[in-house]
């Protein structure tokens, strides 16, 4: 069986569409929108091809219009993108984003897998990278094989003896330096994380189109062609 496994899309369609896989189940960790701003397809494409999905903070901010507050790091792009999403967005979208679950548990083939965005002490807000000892004290009562997380943008795979933690990147926006589209594949049980080159100027493009523009839309353009690694002290922020 073969599972692709997804996250932080963040309505960036040219990243998503140029993932070239064929699967059998796909699981998505949330954050399907804000920052870019071509939320529809994205979502389509969700609805149409995920298996199991997570809400991701963007997710239930957009779903529940909640208004960005700062204006700094990347919530500048955030306060530009947000309200976008809301003049594109029908009331059945933004139900769909509301009611996706906070967290997911699943079988598939045998396996057991576990979804959430952040971690289990708090699905929406805190970043967790490679930390075995963090994992180990987050996933104490979690019974799985496998447990699929987003969030942080950063490819990662951490093997716990009794489950593997697994970070595809983030689709749309990836912070670890390689500004390819990033996502994972678990074959037969083996995990292959994977990049797929994209167009960044489409994304720009649209974005532009969309009324993004200035300081918003140059912050947009350099974390999707760096990767995000340019500017440490801001790649850690989300609102």
């Amino acid at each position: 069986m073969k599972i692709l496994v997804l996250s932080d899309i963040h309505s960036n369609w040219p990243a998503l569409k140029a993932i070239d896989e064929s699967f059998d189940a796909c699981l998505f960790a949330g954050d399907l929108v804000d920052y870019a701003t071509d939320p529809i397809p994205c979502i389509d494409w969700i609805r149409k091809n995920a298996t199991a999905s997570v809400r991701g903070n963007h997710d239930h901010a957009v779903a529940q219009r909640v208004p960005v507050r700062k204006r700094t790091g990347l919530s500048r792009l955030a306060a530009k993108a947000r309200p976008v999403h809301w003049e594109l967005l029908s009331n059945d979208y933004l139900r769909f984003l509301g009611r996706i679950p906070v967290t997911r548990r699943l079988e598939l083939d045998g396996q057991t897998f576990y979804m959430v965005h952040a971690t289990p002490r708090d699905p929406f807000d805190e970043y967790l990278k490679q930390d075995e000892d963090g994992w180990r004290q987050r996933l104490e009562g979690i019974d799985a094989d496998f447990v699929c997380v987003g969030h942080s943008h950063a490819q990662f795979c951490l093997d716990l003896g009794d489950k593997k933690v697994i970070n595809p990147g983030s689709v749309g926006q990836p912070r670890d330096g390689d500004p390819r589209a990033a996502y994972c594949v678990i074959e037969n049980g083996e995990i292959q994380m994977r990049r797929a080159e994209y167009d960044v100027s489409e994304t720009i493009d649209q974005m532009r189109a969309c009324g993004v523009n200035g300081d918003a839309l140059e912050l947009a353009e350099h974390f999707l062609r760096t990767g995000g690694r340019l500017l440490p002290e801001i790649s850690g922020s989300d609102e």
